[in-house]
């Protein structure tokens, strides 16, 4: 038998026992076992041993400290601007306070604001029809918040469409301002379902009220015979081709217009007010001066808030009863955080 080496030894017994078993055995025949120095990190804390190998950490610049972030201030539910003498300024004030006019005007948008504009023969200084200069700030700040278009319209019961914005002095102030007039006729108005209508379930309303992407509306605040007071839920009534539909049941019918074309954003004009023999006055002891604008998202609120100064209560509109009871808004004035705006001296 040949005699086998001792590496052949080894070999043998390294592919029968393993690696891992042979480890010892291979040891123990080393003829001079050769020092390992321990490593420093041998000695290290176990806190040490579980970070990997790295190269040394290099400095960081320090870290200026966070600033503390703002909280912003708690936008109000409805906004009153009063005072002085020019009604786009009170405009502004008013629309500056809810966040500006790019709160509800996103670039892009096509806007329609619906003023009032009822008859073609009185001037502004009566108060049946908006002021042009409230409205013309509405166009102006919509078109530099970025919209693409702003139209304005209104459907008179006294007059042409044409003959009534050149009377009440809107046509002029909004073109100058940048904003279309839109010549009304009745084939512009469409049937339209109301799904939420209680009892108006139907109507032919007007199609810039349904395609533009944002209402504007912005009434006079004055007396009317049958409603008590021609605001925001009343104004729309422009935008319907048959108004005496909604005087069968006013106050629940204005609600259920609402509830299909529910304004952006309502800008109640009180710089004058009709205080009586509305809705289309024609004395002008009853006007009463109030430099007054009130602006909200919230179209039951900003009316029930313009009832006051008619001396009246919210729940003495039964349209502002009907719109809250249905969810459209909110008419308890208590519950509305509102900011009054001092313009002017």
């Amino acid at each position: 038998m040949r005699e086998i080496t001792r590496r052949e030894f080894l070999r043998v017994l390294a592919l029968g026992l393993g690696a891992v078993s042979a480890g010892p055995v291979l040891e123990a025949c080393t003829r001079a076992p050769r020092a390992v120095p321990i490593p420093e990190s041998a000695t290290s804390t176990p806190e040490t041993l579980a970070q990997p190998a790295s190269e040394p950490a290099q400095p960081q610049p320090p870290t200026e400290p966070a600033e503390p972030s703002a909280t912003p201030a708690s936008t109000p539910d409805l906004a009153v601007a009063r005072g002085g003498d020019d009604p786009a300024l009170l405009v502004e004030r008013a629309l500056a306070a809810l966040g500006g006019m790019s709160r509800f005007v996103p670039p892009g948008a096509t806007v329609l604001v619906k003023p009032n504009i009822c008859v073609s023969y009185h001037t502004y200084e009566y108060a049946a029809t908006t002021n042009p200069w409230v409205v013309a700030a509405l166009v102006r700040l919509a078109l530099e918040a970025g919209a693409s278009h702003v139209r304005v319209l209104d459907y008179p019961f006294g007059g042409s469409p044409n003959e009534a914005y050149a009377r009440s002095g809107i046509r002029e102030q909004v073109e100058a301002a940048g904003g279309t007039m839109v010549a009304v006729s009745g084939m512009q108005f469409l049937p339209t379902d109301i799904p939420q209508g209680l009892d108006l379930r139907s109507a032919e309303i007007h199609e810039q009220a349904l395609q533009s992407d944002i209402l504007i509306d912005v009434p006079i605040a004055k007396n009317h015979g049958l409603a008590v007071l021609t605001l925001g839920m009343k104004n729309l009534m422009g935008l319907i081709l048959d108004r005496q539909a909604i005087h069968r049941n006013v106050g629940q019918r204005l609600a259920d217009l609402t509830s299909r074309i529910r304004p952006t954003l309502t800008v109640i004009d009180a710089v004058r007010i009709l205080s009586a023999n509305g809705p289309t006055g024609g004395n002008l002891d009853d006007v009463r001066k109030l430099d007054t604008i009130i602006a909200s998202p919230d179209i039951v609120a900003a009316d029930a808030y313009a009832s006051t100064l008619f001396g009246l209560q919210p729940s003495d509109l039964a349209y502002v009863n009907a719109g809250a009871a249905m969810g459209l808004g909110r008419s308890d004035l208590a519950s509305l955080r509102i900011e009054e705006i001092a313009v002017g001296g």
